[in-house]
């Protein structure tokens, strides 16, 4: 049971994606008004600071599922039974998954490992350096991948693949590619996964948990919740308000018009790579396509238009969960699959000079897309690769500060500043003040 409520906080991914978008170059914030969610329109104006709530539930919703695997791991030698090795595994993946949340958004941050701790011990709780994390986070995935199985029959365990694909991950944030290399080429050599035939199928709710996946964050449209604790939600809460608002036609549901992708990213897209419509809905081209393009109606929402929907993770019909359903998608969140695997391996490989090797994993990944084959490849062709295969999936913005291409790709960015966001005020205050904030906060 402790277990289950430490793989419960995974629910709140959802705040980190939306900011991984509205970030970067790729999505605006969209919704109702430039106050509805105003620490999004913050975050899309590059003008937050340290008293954002948005920024705060990150910290928060992290932190309470850290605190929770550290529950398990506080009394870990104290008892021994079947299948222990396999619990404490899984706690430590699901520790280094919100610790890698963490240091990915805040740099140096508070680490705690196996202990609960009190009001008196986090007034005297120090920032840990942003490498400590890391090794943390490496050594326990590197753990967790030494005891996991390859698969789970339970559905949205962790695994092997996704211990390994986790590490890799963040051996790649810290430029250690060959560490980076190892683990993912680990994964690809033993034929774990493959990338499924469509890409139209990736998103939808009777493909999910299908051979490309690597880590997915479960969802269910069974259960209801309400807009005062989104924290508390068992349905992903992305798709909902992503949605087209006030929309009345086929194929979708209505929503609220968050996240939305921009003309940047729609003409990226070469015009013969068909990710770019299942990734962005393009609402007005959709409506006109239509036999009855005069019965479909849908508002515009005032924090934002720019005609485009995020079509990965949309609210559409047959898959609208319980009342109210903008809260209860069924839909999950693709934390992890093997085209960003090979695309990341691709990245680890090239920087390690074994370009013929890259070549083959991002070629792989355009295959699937039906677009052509590429030869000579340079770093930026993979950086490219990345976006048209997983925008609006939660990586731009962090793949962006991490390739040092984030000053020029995003309107407002600060170099010194914006790579990272601010520490919340507020949880300054409740440690006693004794943590600094961010440079530029």
């Amino acid at each position: 049971m402790a277990l289950i409520g430490a793989y419960d906080l995974l629910q709140a991914s959802f705040l980190s994606v939306w900011i991984g978008e509205i970030a970067s170059d790729n999505t605006i914030a969209g919704g109702e008004s430039v106050t509805d969610t105003e620490g999004l329109h913050q975050i899309d104006q590059m003008n937050h600071g340290g008293v954002n709530n948005e920024l705060r539930s990150v910290f928060r919703w992290n932190y309470a599922g850290i605190t929770r695997a550290n529950y398990i791991l506080e009394y870990k030698d104290n008892i021994d039974f079947p299948g222990k090795d396999h619990l404490i595994a899984e706690a430590r993946f699901l520790r280094a998954f919100y610790y890698f949340e963490l240091v990915k958004f805040f740099g140096d941050i508070p680490l705690v490992v196996d202990q609960r701790l009190g009001v008196e011990e986090v007034s005297k709780l120090p920032r840990t350096s942003a490498a400590d994390v890391y090794a943390q986070i490496e050594e326990d995935l590197i753990y967790a991948a030494s005891i996991l199985d390859v698969s789970n029959v339970v559905k949205g365990k962790a695994t092997k693949g996704a211990a390994l694909a986790l590490l890799g991950k963040a051996y790649l944030y810290q430029n250690k590619w060959t560490d980076a290399a190892s683990a993912f080429d680990e994964i690809i050599n033993n034929n774990w996964y493959t990338l499924i035939p469509d890409y139209a199928d990736l998103f939808s709710v009777t493909n999910e948990n299908n051979s490309e996946t690597v880590f997915d964050v479960q969802y269910s449209g069974l259960e209801g919740g309400s807009y005062g604790c989104l924290v508390c939600l068992e349905g992903n809460a992305g798709p909902g308000f992503q949605g087209v608002r006030q929309y009345n036609g086929p194929v979708y549901g209505d929503g609220n018009s968050y996240n939305l992708p921009t003309q940047n990213l729609y003409d990226f897209f070469p015009a013969n790579d068909s990710r770019r419509d299942y990734t962005i809905l393009d609402i007005d081209a959709f409506i006109a396509a239509q036999a009855n393009p005069q019965s479909i109606s849908y508002a515009i929402g005032a924090g934002g238009h720019t005609g485009y929907y995020n079509n990965k993770y949309i609210k559409r019909q047959g898959e609208i969960g319980l009342p109210d359903n903008d809260l209860t998608s069924p839909v999950n969140y693709r934390v992890i699959r093997y085209a960003d695997v090979l695309l990341m391996s691709a990245e680890a490989n090239f920087q390690n000079g074994n370009s013929s090797l890259a070549e083959q994993y991002i070629n792989e990944v355009r295959a699937r897309a039906g677009v052509a084959s590429m030869s000579g490849i340079t770093i930026d062709d993979i950086y490219n690769e990345r976006r048209l295969e997983l925008s609006c999936e939660g990586h731009r913005f962090f793949d962006l500060v991490r390739t040092n291409k984030a000053s020029s790709s995003i309107d407002g960015f600060s170099s010194g500043t914006h790579e990272l966001f601010p520490i919340p005020q507020i949880e300054i205050d409740l440690a006693g003040g004794n943590w600094s904030q961010n440079p530029g906060y």
